[in-house]
């Protein structure tokens, strides 16, 4: 696994043994800022990486020129494995990891200019993750389809094997 593009392209970065932590593929990571980029949501950008596992995509935004990236995740593995990749690629000052539920996190409604969110598969808590964003843009990863509220636009939803990508944006 590793950094695709920006002033870390090609770094490597560290990921678990085991399979509950699920990487984003590098080619659903090209779609995704790609997308983004196109709509001017990346660069000096504030990200949330949601569920954040190895930290790749919240990485991914600040090598790309985001200006900050809050990673949230609820095992003490992937936080652990977070602050090794944000330290060893030195974004540490540009980054907060917090070992917290997702939920819990959300409901202090702070804004992000972007909301990574890639949950667990079979994640059961739509309604409530989405009822708390508070975000221009969401970028989701799931296993299956999700539908969004109408004050959201879709930008992109495209099927990755078994990975649907869906991005959007909402005046807030």
């Amino acid at each position: 696994m590793r950094v695709i593009a920006g002033v870390a392209k090609g770094r490597k970065l560290v990921a678990p043994i085991g399979d509950h932590i699920r990487p984003t593929k590098d080619r659903v990571k090209e779609a995704i800022f790609n997308s983004l980029h196109s709509y001017g949501l990346v660069n000096d950008k504030s990200f949330l990486d949601l569920f954040s596992g190895t930290g790749s995509l919240g990485i991914e935004a600040l090598s790309r020129g985001a200006n900050s990236a809050v990673f949230v995740d609820n095992h003490e593995e992937a936080i652990d494995c977070i602050t090794v990749n944000v330290e060893k690629l030195n974004y540490g000052s540009a980054s907060k990891i917090l070992k917290t539920d997702a939920l819990n996190f959300l409901k202090k409604k702070e804004y992000f200019d972007v909301a990574l969110i890639d949950p667990p598969y079979k994640y059961e808590h739509w309604g409530p993750l989405l009822e708390h964003i508070n975000a221009h843009a969401i970028v989701i990863e799931s296993s299956e389809n999700i539908t969004l509220e109408s004050d959201w636009q879709i930008i992109k939803s495209q099927k990755y094997g078994q990975t649907n990508l869906l991005i959007a944006t909402q005046q807030i």
